[in-house]
């Protein structure tokens, strides 16, 4: 029993460091930078020795070593690849390559020798891929912000902004509607009102808060890892340095002097490594989760007042309409200002959000409606 069992994880293995090495094959095809080509080919070499090593393994308890080939999925994500770019799979490989590294650390043939440590070095290498190609995206933005094309980008401030406001504002227009369809008193409906205004905010906030301080919590656990990374293995830490300012452009010479300079200083390599390879700010390390669940409270609460203020000085009918003109005018206000995120037509966005949000009103309020004649029937 154990030996098929053994069999079977060998043969696993062997059929993983072939996926790996033709996948990798695959990404020295298609990319386009000579630096990069170079090192997906140099690691498919290396997944092509592991197959070997597992080979051999295998042919120590078995009669036959099976002849594999790549299996439909590595085959389906070398078509992505070659149809999309060699960045559209980085992240599906670092996670195969994090899964070898972890299970040859524990396997016998496997413990003592340089694979666990060449899958690890592996990992780190697409990880800092994925940095540089992360950051050329972002200097590709800025480039063509300056080139004038996308001056209406603002940012993730105003996205938030926008749609923090647009969330309060239609989720207690639609709360108001449905408890007005059910024909109670304009006292029960501004106090339902605030209670959807009040609840919303808090729950926005804390929502917020906790999503920040979550991501903070990841970036200084990412950082002290990065930081013992450094201590234990500054050449591969220099090596990713080197891969990340060769993928920018510098020469493989200049970019090994600069990664060297950089090492020789710890504190500033672990914050050069910090902002180069992982992409975080270590000072500001995502933000304050304080402004940012009192600003997520503030927005919802400015959207979700709009249908509630008639109510402070209107009753009935009048109130209701009053309710719905104040929140179409901020439909339509909230809708034109996403055009400063889209570029699209103001008066398009204004009127489709317009739409939108009083589609919802509509249903909320013959449900609402449909309510209140069956429990006063």
């Amino acid at each position: 029993m154990q030996h098929k069992k053994d069999l079977k994880r060998l043969r696993e293995n062997l059929q993983r460091e072939i996926d790996s090495a033709a996948l990798y094959d695959a990404l020295s095809e298609v990319e386009d930078r000579p630096q990069l080509k170079e090192i997906y080919a140099r690691m498919a070499r290396l997944e092509e020795h592991h197959a070997r090593f597992w080979r051999v393994q295998l042919g120590r308890r078995a009669a036959v070593v099976p002849q594999l080939g790549p299996t439909w999925r590595s085959r389906v994500l070398i078509r992505l690849a070659r149809r999309f770019g060699a960045e559209l799979v980085l992240p599906t490989a670092m996670r195969l390559e994090s899964a070898e590294r972890g299970s040859y650390k524990r396997q016998p043939e496997s413990r003592h020798t340089r694979l666990p440590s060449d899958e690890s070095y592996h990992r780190r290498l697409l990880r800092a891929i994925s940095a540089t190609v992360g950051q050329q995206g972002i200097e590709g933005a800025a480039i063509a912000r300056m080139e004038g094309r996308h001056d209406g980008i603002g940012g993730n401030a105003l996205r938030a902004a926008v749609l923090g406001a647009n969330d309060g504002l239609v989720s207690n227009l639609s709360l108001i509607m449905g408890v007005a369809g059910a024909s109670v008193g304009s006292q029960t409906i501004l106090i339902t009102g605030l209670a959807g205004l009040l609840a919303g905010a808090i729950s926005m906030a804390l929502g917020e808060w906790i999503s920040v301080t979550s991501s903070r919590e990841l970036y200084e656990q990412q950082i002290r890892a990065e930081a013992e990374e450094l201590t234990e293995m500054p050449e591969e830490e220099e090596a990713e340095l080197t891969l990340i300012y060769q993928a920018k452009g510098l020469p493989e010479e200049e970019a090994k002097a600069l990664a060297a300079r950089l090492i020789a200083d710890k504190d500033n390599a672990l914050n050069t490594l910090a902002r180069e390879e992982l992409g975080i700010d270590p000072h500001a390390l995502g933000g304050s989760p304080k402004i940012a669940a009192f600003a997520s409270f503030m927005l919802f609460a400015v959207g979700a007042s709009l249908p509630v203020l008639p109510f402070f000085f209107l009753t009935g009918l009048p109130a209701t309409g009053a309710s719905l003109l104040c929140s179409a005018f901020g439909l339509f206000g909230i809708g034109a200002a996403i055009t400063l995120l889209t570029g699209r037509s103001a008066l398009h966005s204004g009127i489709r959000q317009l739409l939108f949000g009083m589609g919802a009103a509509a249903l909320t309020y013959g449900i609402g409606w449909m309510f209140g004649v069956t429990l006063t029937g």
